[in-house]
């Protein structure tokens, strides 16, 4: 899906991504069957960028808007990826596959791919990437990775006053050797059960150009059961955030 909106040709350039695994069985690497229950969930980042992608044309945000929505399913069939395939990526790279249930990050690094072809000023995706994000910061609170300092501070200080937590992990670059391929240039999964969250952001670092901002959400965006004002369901957590951010940002 690729969304374009924007009454300025002259005005700068963002993209919003979001992973829209509509439902993920695991593939051939099979969830558990109560692995498999919340899992309409993983196109969590498809619906959060679409929400702030509203609500950014609804504020009539000086900017060119494009959004961008990998949308698939995950799932067993005569023709599901295996691992030990390698996959040619849009950008080239070629990914040995080591979990099929690694399959978002796969369809983010092509979406990325396209997002960095016409050099927006700015590139944020949202998805429910990682079960270690979720054991690491829980349901309410959103990790946030990015390589550019000043945009991360900014949003973090925003989040705080919005009551929208985010927490910012590390690209720590050391960790990108768990992603080492004998056969192709990058695994799409470590290959020992450590920083998973970490090494999905470093995956999806490889495939946006550097010197462009990035900032990747990795967050469930779903309440697990009722809580004042909140319902069991999907939940937005970080584009109240984002969506302050970009409005100081765009509108001073």
């Amino acid at each position: 899906i690729n969304l374009t909106w924007g009454k300025d040709k002259t005005h700068p350039k963002i993209v919003l991504v979001g992973k829209g695994v509509c439902f993920d069985s695991g593939g051939l690497s099979l969830k558990t069957s109560t692995g498999m229950l919340l899992m309409k969930k993983d196109m969590a980042g498809a619906a959060q960028v679409l929400g702030l992608a509203r609500m950014i044309m609804a504020a009539e945000l000086p900017v060119n808007l494009q959004v961008l929505i990998p949308a698939v399913e995950n799932m067993v069939s005569g023709n599901s990826y295996k691992p030990g395939d390698v996959i040619k990526t849009y950008n080239g790279k070629t990914v040995e596959v080591v979990n099929t249930d690694a399959e978002g990050r796969l369809v983010l690094a092509d979406a990325l791919t396209l997002a960095v072809e016409n050099e927006p000023e700015l590139i944020i995706d949202f998805a429910s990437l990682t079960g270690a994000a979720n054991v690491a910061l829980g349901n309410d609170i959103a990790a946030l990775f990015s390589a550019d300092d000043a945009i991360a501070l900014q949003v973090a200080e925003i989040a705080k006053q919005q009551q929208d937590p985010i927490c910012r992990l590390p690209l720590y670059q050391p960790y990108r050797s768990l992603l080492a391929s004998k056969i192709a240039d990058i695994c799409n999964a470590a290959t020992v059960p450590l920083a998973g969250a970490i090494t999905a952001a470093l995956f999806l670092q490889e495939f946006v150009t550097p010197g462009i901002p990035w900032l990747h959400f990795d967050a469930m965006a779903y309440n697990v059961a009722d809580t004042p004002g909140k319902p069991e369901g999907g939940d937005a957590k970080g584009i109240r955030a984002m969506f302050h951010y970009l409005a100081a940002r765009y509108n001073g």
